[in-house]
């Protein structure tokens, strides 16, 4: 019978690791705060990252279904964190924002994803910090 090698081609260990980030990305979400979901961080980082818009384009840019969206977004509405204006061009959609609480929030998010990765990562010396920023940077914007 014959032996099946197990060599893998570069990319094809690439797309093995990359499903490994998920793993990453849920440690990260464990420092979250307890009221803070990472679908609702997630949402709160689109709108920062692309300014005020509607749930339609909210949904496009996270790429999740509006009904999912939709249940992020009044979760996120209800502490405060964003608010929903009526849209000046039609009047049956609404407008989502940050408030100055949801940008606090993200702040104190960032600085609970920076502490948490300087944890993690304290045994890495400063340049493997450096090119896994320009790789993933470069990786990024290959898509």
């Amino acid at each position: 019978m014959p032996t099946r090698t197990t060599r893998t081609t570069p990319h094809e260990e690439l797309a093995g690791r990359l499903t490994g980030i998920g793993a990453v990305k849920r440690e990260l979400a464990r420092n979250l705060p307890a009221d803070c979901p990472p679908g609702a961080a997630a949402v709160l980082t689109v709108l920062d990252r692309h300014g005020e818009m509607r749930l339609s384009r909210l949904a496009d840019l996270m790429a999740v279904d509006i009904s999912v969206t939709s249940r992020h977004v009044t979760h996120i509405a209800d502490r405060g964190w964003i608010e929903r204006e009526p849209d000046p061009g039609d009047g049956r959609c609404r407008i989502l924002r940050l408030t100055p609480a949801g940008r606090a929030l993200l702040a104190e998010i960032g600085a609970r994803y920076t502490a948490a990765l300087e944890r993690a990562l304290h045994d890495w010396s400063a340049q493997d910090i450096d090119v896994l920023n320009t790789l993933l940077a470069r990786l990024r914007s290959s898509f």
